[in-house]
């Protein structure tokens, strides 16, 4: 009695554990989402990060040496387009200048002189020709006043060369004075001034780079220089349409265009090749204040699509299939999809889907498999 009860127990042990291995799995809970129509962009990203750079920025030095006399400006000051930025000591450039511009006035005034005198002569010349021709006046007169008369008009020309050559001297003083001052080739804001009155400032010799002078940037103008994959930027173009983001502000991204492809490869060693490729910023809003020297990410948009038929690019599994619900509603199972423009974030479908059509977009679920037993669950906030 007591083995015929003990075989009955491992009889229906064995049974139990056969139901139990043997038993169908339980259903998956899954949510579904529905194909959507919307916009596509094909982006091409850089590779590292790219730097905010403006479009006018000149690390100005003196072209003479010389001792500093007055710095007319402060780090942070905005300056307009040939503001005084910083002088030299040049007193007596600024006497020769007054000097050689007050030999203008001597000249002007000596030609003035010498010329009326031309033109009075011609006149006398006129007249005594016409008293040469009655008769009233002999030869011997008439070649005196001819020769009187070109005399003056020579005169004349000498004081025009004279003024010439004064202004000229003139221009070479204003030349040499200007090498003294350092003034701002465009409108913009001092980045960094090198230099502190009394200071001897010397000039950059060729070859050997010294600090600036004064640097002046164009901060009217920016743009983002960033390098592109080799690959990847040859599909790019100027005047294609960009996005901009900056870990500065990184919540917004702002809207550019290319303006520059660099026309050559960077082939550094240790990275890849990539081609520098250059952003112009758009119309900036009015409560964002960049800086140059930001670090910057863009996106070029090569290509786009319109109100097309699209689906969450996490949503599609190797070989372009997606996950979709068999007839009956409760069996996942693979679907073939024709793909077309593609990026990280949404991926065109041109066929094998149409909008409305419930797929799986969440594949976290190692379980959620093709032929796997689902049960739909709406999403937090939507209606079961």
């Amino acid at each position: 009695m007591t083995v015929k009860k003990a075989l009955l127990a491992v009889t229906g042990f064995a049974a139990l554990s056969a139901w139990w291995l043997l038993r169908p799995p339980a259903p998956v809970d899954i949510t579904m989402a529905s194909v959507s129509t919307g916009n596509v962009e094909a982006l091409v990203a850089n590779t590292r990060s790219g730097t905010v750079r403006a479009c006018n920025r000149s690390r100005l030095s003196l072209a003479m040496g010389g001792q500093v006399s007055k710095l007319h400006v402060d780090q942070g000051d905005k300056v307009a387009a040939g503001a005084l930025l910083l002088e030299l000591w040049n007193e007596d450039l600024k006497a020769s200048l007054q000097q050689s511009q007050a030999q203008i006035r001597i000249a002007g005034l000596t030609r003035d002189s010498a010329c009326r005198k031309a033109e009075a002569d011609t006149r006398e010349l006129q007249r005594q020709r016409e008293l040469f021709r009655k008769e009233l006046s002999s030869a011997e007169q008439l070649d005196r006043i001819e020769t009187s008369a070109e005399m003056s008009r020579l005169n004349c020309l000498q004081a025009d060369a004279q003024v010439a050559q004064a202004r000229a001297s003139a221009l070479v003083q204003r030349a040499r004075l200007d090498q003294t001052q350092l003034r701002a080739p465009f409108a913009g804001v001092v980045a960094e001034v090198n230099g502190e009155v009394g200071e001897y400032a010397t000039p950059s010799p060729p070859g050997v780079a010294t600090p600036p002078a004064i640097d002046l940037i164009d901060d009217a103008c920016l743009y983002v220089r960033a390098p592109i994959d080799e690959v990847d930027a040859a599909s790019i173009r100027t005047g294609m349409p960009a996005r901009v983001t900056l870990d500065a502000f990184r919540d917004r991204a702002f809207t550019g265009t290319v303006s520059r492809i660099a026309p050559y490869v960077q082939d550094m060693e240790r990275q890849a090749r990539t081609v520098d490729v250059d952003v112009r910023f758009d119309q900036l809003p009015d409560d964002v204040q960049l800086l140059v020297g930001y670090s910057a990410d863009i996106e070029v948009i090569t290509d786009h699509r319109d109100n097309t038929v699209r689906i969450p690019t996490e949503a599609l599994l190797e070989g372009n299939q997606v996950l979709t619900l068999s007839a009956d509603g409760t069996t996942l199972q693979q679907q073939a999809v024709t793909i077309g423009l593609s990026n990280w974030t949404w991926t065109e479908i041109l066929a094998g889907l149409e909008e409305g059509q419930k797929i799986l977009t969440r594949l976290d679920n190692p379980a959620a498999v093709a032929g796997a037993r689902v049960t739909l669950v709406p999403e937090p906030g939507q209606q079961p």
